[in-house]
Order: C-alpha cells, then structure tokens, then sequence
C-alpha cells in the first residue's frame, strides 16, 4: 500500500475552501451527545449484519454491542430517567429526552434480536451449530439435561418465596433471575403467589451437551436459562409453576466518591464498589412471553416506567453469549489469526537504551506487537544501571507482565513510583489490588491529584551513564496492557529527547508533591495547557485561511463533544480551513451543514480493531505540526482529567504516522462511515471497486509484508 499525504485535489478529500465574506461567525447547533454514542452502535452492529464476516465474529460484534448498551445504560441513563421521573431535570435531561432515547434504544435492542434469531442461529444450523432450545430437544437430550440440571444447577439456587418476611431481595446489576407466580399454597398454607430464582454468576450461560446417534457432526449447545425454565417445577415441589419469565436490571453503576469528604481515597472507593452492583435501576429486561402482570410487578420493585422495560426474544444478556465463540472455537468461523510484527525500527535483542540514543521510536498498534514496549520495561529491570523507573497505571488488566516487572524493579533495589488511578471505570478493583500489591512490597504509590483522573500513558526510566543521569521515557495514546494492545490501535512513544523527558519528569513530580510545574519545553499538560494551545492553534489556522494561506486540519480522535473546541472548528472552517475529523464515536459536531460546516467532514472508521489512537495534524502552507495524545476532544479530557500531548519532531516518524494514521483512514473505502448534514452516517461505497479497501487490512497487509521480509 503506498500511501502519500493527500493533497488539496484528492477525490476522498474536501473540495476548496469556500470563500466566504468578511468574517462573521454562523453559529451551529451541536448533535446530541447520547444519541450519537447510540449511532456508533449502529456502525458496530453493521459488522454483525455483514455475510462476508466470518460467523463466529458477526456474534462477537453483536455481543460487543450488547456490552457497549449495557454500559451506555450503566452511565448516561440515569439522569434522563430521573427527569422522566419528575425528581431531577438538568438542562438537556428532561422526560423528553428521556422518552426519545427510549424509542431509540427499544428499535436497536429489537434489531439486534432479529439478527440474532433470523440470521445467526440459522446460519450456525447450516454449520452444524445448534443451540437447542427445550422444544427442539429429544426425549434423550431431556435425560441428560435433567441430569445436568440436578448435578450442577440445583445445589446452586434457592428460591425465594416473597412475602412479610421475606421481602423482594437484592439483585445485583446485570444478574440473571427468574420470577415466577405460583398456584395454590404453600407449606405454611399461604398464598404467596411470586417467587424470585437468583441465578449464580458462575454457572456456565452455555452448556455444551454431547451428541449421540444421527447427531454426530453436530455441535449441540444450551443455554442455562432454558436448562432452568426446563426444570422451574422442580424447585417448587408441591405448587404450581404458573407465569414465569427471565430478567436482568441494568443499575447505575458511575462510581460517585466525594473526594472532598475521604480521608482515604482507597478505602472510600473500596466501599463504593461494593454498593455500586445495588444502584439506581436503569433498565429492565424481560422475556418477549412475560405476562402484563410480572413485568408491572418488576417494573414496580424497581421503580421504573414502561419505557424502561425491554422484551427480548432470546436470552436477556446477550453478551454472554461470546463463550459461543470459544466453544466452538472453529478457525473457519474466525477472522484469520493476524500476528503482529516485532516493531520495524526496533531489532529483537538488541539494547533499547542504545537504540534510543540514535533517535525516537514509533510503534504502531497491534499491527506492530506491544512486545516493544515489554522489552523497554524488562531492559530497564535487568540493567543494573538503572537507578529509577516510573509509570502511570489507567487499564492495565488483573494480569499483567507490566506488573510483575515493575515488582522485580523493587525486588532488585530500584526506586520505583507508580501512579495509580483508582478511578478508571470499571477497572476501579483491578487498581486498588495492583496498588496494594505494590505498596506492600516498598513501591511508591501515589493516586495522582485530588478531582482529577490521571488518565496520561508515561514511563519514565532513569540510569546512570558514567558521571551523568540519562532519563528514556515511552508515552502512548494507550493503555499498559497487553491484551487491549493486540486488539486497540495505538501509537506508543519510546525516546531518549532529554527536554521531553525532562518534562515528563516535571509532571511526575508534580503528581506526587502536587507542586507546581515549571515551564514544559514541549508536553501539552491537561488540564493547564492542553486545551488553551489547542483552542490558539485552530485559532492561528483560521487568520491565517483568512489571510488565504493554505491551511489544513486532521484530527483523530475517539469523541469530540467538548463545545469550544467545537465552536473553534467551526470558526476555522468558515474561514477557510480545510478540516477532517476522524471521530470512532460521539460527534456532537455536525459536517457538511450548508453555509455552516461545509469545510468540515466527520468521518468514522469501525474496522476488525478497536481504534484507540489520537492524532492531532495542523499545517499552514508548508510548516506541520503533529501531535500524538492521551485526551480525547472532551470537556473531561481537558478540563478534568491529567492528560498529555507531545509533538513528533522527527521528519520520518511524523510522515510515517501521517501515512498510516491519518491518510490511510481518510482513504478508507471499506469501513468508512461519513457523517451527512442532519447528524446521520452513511456507508462509504466507493464506484471503483479498486478504492474499496480498508485502512485497518491495508495496514495489516503492509505489516505482514515487513514481517515476512525479516525472515
């Protein structure tokens, strides 16, 4: 794949800048920022619909959307639902909204299971695939299932009669239940008619079951909803099972700490985690059959309206259902395996320290494998030289090689500091177990600044060279961990620069001693400068388009919802500046809109990988600056959170990541979503079948063939 930065006269780019009269600002109407996140989805579940996706992975994309639902409703729901309530209405909350992200929410839930059911199961049939439901199964599948049921099931569960004294219990955000209504009395001679079944977490939600007779070759699976359904009677001996269905409550789950009010941050986020499986209830799902008078009583219990209750035809979390794609494991059903090359401007083996002392280092994820950077943290270990090593922590998974060298860095002597961030959602335990682990065996831990998430990606690593302290950091826009690095689109960062380690060596004093920073000769720090040198930076590109200079911006990034940033783009492109943005998810702003954004165009690529890297581009005719970044375009990003951006000086690096990070996606003509005037995304469906080839595949092509020219 040759690929050149684009010119002004690219097909795939936009036309000239319009010329517009004397400056004054048109203003713009920003997208909704829930409704965007919920479109994205939309381009996520587009792989699962696509034939020429392998099958196993059209389920994992439909289960990913199903996981990225389930925490849109975990996170952003809340308010509308509390202003649909009538408690609580906070600017764009409202009963309103709360009812059109309903709508929209009821209509994708409702085709994500009609693809599974009309165009999944039938095509896992014609596999050999089937997972049997309890009115296909023989009178030999029901023994087995009855015995499995009685052996591995039963022990689990105990059923809860509701009445005076034993109340609706507690259920745990996104658990499987059932509620059943009974038929005559119980042993006490009562008419507790409701009772709720707690399903165990680590029951198994699909079961392979062996195949017998004319059904060798096939490949018979359950699920353990039905497997219980199957077997409702039974744990009710002496009553009768009248309406029963499956539910699952989706709960608030965005951690709140009052930071202000702890003492102990750890401890106080400890205690929250534990609350947090019983917050607010969001959502209810329910079985398509489940009577009026089982979802009102749920509905009831949790305190929600109609609209917050979804019916589903199949099993209430799909997102399980990825143990599918495990299970059968079949390489013909699965992308083909992609292995990563070894970093081309790195040589197995060979001293990073050395290397670095020749110039800066790229490496472009997971096209070029995370083993890069695992070998910089390993050399840094092993090198007796090296006095210190520092890093931040965001996602670094509950196992990770990262971790278990940074322990041997203090088993070995080294002054190791490690900040943490307690507060990166959903990973808030893996944390607070990796902090602990560290603190406990003499590793600086500190929790960065009071407020704020630490959300930069550095590792600084210091080592004596003869009389001198020499300092090698590695920066990304991604996280420290192995497992994410293989399926996210990262850049990582190695150099040896010593004023930009020098600045990252500023930033991490100032997280630990909360002093203040010297000047940074060439970090962009969130949230002090980040954001004023952007917002100058657009700024300086729009006078100069109105003083007809050529100007461009590209901006890769994974949001872009922060209003004046927003506001400085539209301002730019009404005075001439060309300017892409290539947004993965929410844009709230609107491209193409006539007399308003006609210099702008939003694009969003959703490919095999996740993209994850963000890559800011602004050039005025031939000066070019690049800028790799940990921050998305948000608000939280620039204002709320520790965030970095650094500049990419060297001439080759900086082309290299113009190629592949920018010009690549802009000619993507596979996975290519462009946004249209009213805020909706169409397809890109070049006429040239020779342009309709993705970005992500180019890259692995391109990598795969340096990797075979090192053998």
């Amino acid at each position: 794949m040759g690929l050149i930065f684009c010119s002004k006269d690219s097909p795939l780019l936009l036309s000239d800048p319009i010329a517009l009269p004397p400056f004054a600002a048109v203003p713009v109407k920003f997208l909704d920022r829930d409704h965007s996140i919920l479109a994205f989805n939309e381009r996520v579940l587009d792989w699962a619909r696509r034939e020429d996706v392998p099958l196993l992975e059209r389920l994992r994309f439909l289960c990913i959307v199903s996981s990225n639902l389930d925490e849109f409703f975990e996170v952003r729901a809340a308010p509308h639902l509390t202003a649909a309530q009538g408690k609580d209405q906070k600017g764009t909350y409202t009963a309103q909204s709360f009812k059109a992200l309903s709508a929209a929410a009821h209509d994708m839930v409702a085709r994500q299971y009609s693809l599974y059911n009309d165009q999944l199961l039938p095509a896992f049939k014609e596999h050999g695939i089937h997972i049997v439901s309890h009115g296909e199964r023989t009178p030999a599948q029901r023994r087995w299932v009855k015995s499995y049921f009685e052996r591995a099931v039963r022990p689990l569960l105990i059923p809860v009669g509701l009445d005076p004294s034993h109340p609706f219990p507690q259920v745990a955000n996104k658990s499987l239940n059932f509620i059943v209504r009974l038929g005559g009395r119980d042993a006490f001679g009562r008419e507790n008619e409701i009772a709720i079944v707690k399903v165990p977490r680590v029951l198994p939600r699909l079961i392979h079951m062996p195949s017998r007779g004319d059904e060798k070759g096939k490949r018979l699976f359950l699920s353990l909803s039905s497997v219980i359904r199957a077997h409702l009677a039974d744990l009710f001996p002496g009553r009768k099972v009248g309406e029963f269905s499956q539910f699952r409550v989706t709960r608030n789950s965005d951690l709140e700490v009052d930071e202000d009010d702890v003492k102990n941050l750890r401890t106080a986020l400890r205690l929250g985690l534990e609350q947090r499986h019983y917050g607010q209830a969001v959502r209810l799902e329910v079985s398509a059959g489940c009577s009026e008078y089982l979802s009102g009583f749920l509905l009831t219990q949790f305190d929600l309206p109609a609209l917050a209750l979804y019916r589903v035809h199949g099993p209430v979390n799909l997102v399980r259902l990825t143990q599918l794609v495990d299970l059968v494991n079949d390489p013909k059903l699965l992308f083909p395996r992609y292995q990563a090359s070894y970093p081309k401007q790195l040589l197995p083996g060979q001293s990073l320290f050395a290397r670095l002392q020749q110039g800066d280092v790229s490496i472009h994820q997971p096209f070029e494998s995370f083993d890069g950077v695992l070998a910089f943290l390993r050399e840094a270990v092993n090198d007796p030289n090296v006095l210190a090593i520092r890093q931040t922590i965001y996602r670094t998974g509950p196992e990770s090689e990262l971790m278990v060298l940074l322990r041997e860095a203090v088993r070995r002597g080294k002054e190791v500091m490690v900040v943490v961030e307690l507060k990166a959602r959903f990973d808030e335990e893996a944390n607070i177990n990796w902090a602990e682990m560290l603190e406990s065996i003499g590793a600086q831990v500190v929790y960065g600044v009071m407020g704020l998430k630490t959300h930069a990606k550095m590792l600084l690593v210091t080592r004596r060279e003869g009389r001198r302290l020499v300092r090698y950091a590695h920066l990304s826009t991604g996280n420290y961990n192995p497992g994410t690095a293989r399926l996210y689109t990262d850049i990582s960062y190695l150099t040896a620069d010593a004023k930009l380690t020098a600045d990252i060596d500023h930033v991490f004093v100032h997280l630990a001693s909360h002093s203040r920073l010297p000047r940074l000769h060439h970090l962009l720090l969130a949230p002090f400068q980040l954001h004023r040198r952007l917002l100058e930076k657009i700024e300086q590109l729009a006078q100069a388009a109105r003083r007809g200079k050529d100007t461009r911006i590209v901006v890769k990034t994974n949001a872009l919802t922060d209003e004046d940033l927003m506001r400085a783009l539209v301002k730019a492109g009404q005075c001439g500046v060309k300017i892409d943005l290539i947004v993965r998810g929410a844009c709230m702003l609107p491209a193409q809109v006539p007399g308003v954004t006609d210099n702008i165009r939003v694009r969003s690529v959703v490919g095999r990988f996740l993209e994850h890297s963000r890559v800011f581009y602004f050039r005025c005719g031939e000066d070019e600056t690049l800028y790799l970044s940990s921050a998305d375009w948000m608000n939280r990003n620039m204002l709320r959170r520790v965030e970095l951006a650094w500049p990419v000086n060297d001439p080759v690096i900086r082309q290299r990541l113009i190629d592949e990070c920018l010009v690549a996606y802009l000619h993507d003509g596979r996975d290519a979503w462009d946004m249209q005037p009213d805020g909706s995304y169409l397809l890109v469906k070049p006429a040239d079948p020779a342009r309709r080839h993705g970005a992500q595949a180019a890259l692995m092509a391109r990598y795969s063939l340096a990797r075979k020219g090192e053998r």
